[in-house]
């Protein structure tokens, strides 16, 4: 029988988290090293570039596509990863406050 989320390559995201998952902050150190080894075939499996072999792989997809919830602890660290790369980015501004819309004014006619 096949392994689930079998693969040979290493994951990464240089793009979103340059320093490694475990050095980010985002994630456990568990969660850090699961994306690290079944990331690769996650991801696959979330493109739908691979099909799934296992029942556990078919959970997983059915999960990606948002036809069940996340229930074992690959499922959730992959719904994190992938939360936490598609959130907006935070803006931050040198006095610490929020920033500032321009003042609109309305102006009404005076042809009373």
């Amino acid at each position: 029988m096949a392994e689930s989320f079998s693969t040979t390559n290493r994951f990464f995201d240089n793009k979103s988290y340059p320093r490694g998952f475990s050095r980010h902050g985002d994630f456990t150190i568990k969660e850090a090293q699961m994306l690290e080894r079944y990331g690769y075939a996650l991801n696959e499996l979330d493109l739908g570039k691979r099909q799934p072999v296992t029942e556990e792989e078919s959970q997983f997809v059915a999960m990606c596509r948002g036809e069940r919830d996340a229930s074992t602890d690959m499922e959730k660290t992959w719904a994190k990863y992938v939360a936490r790369i598609r959130r907006p980015k935070r803006f931050h501004t040198l006095s610490g406050g929020k920033p500032q819309m321009d003042a609109v004014e309305e102006y009404t006619d005076s042809d009373d």
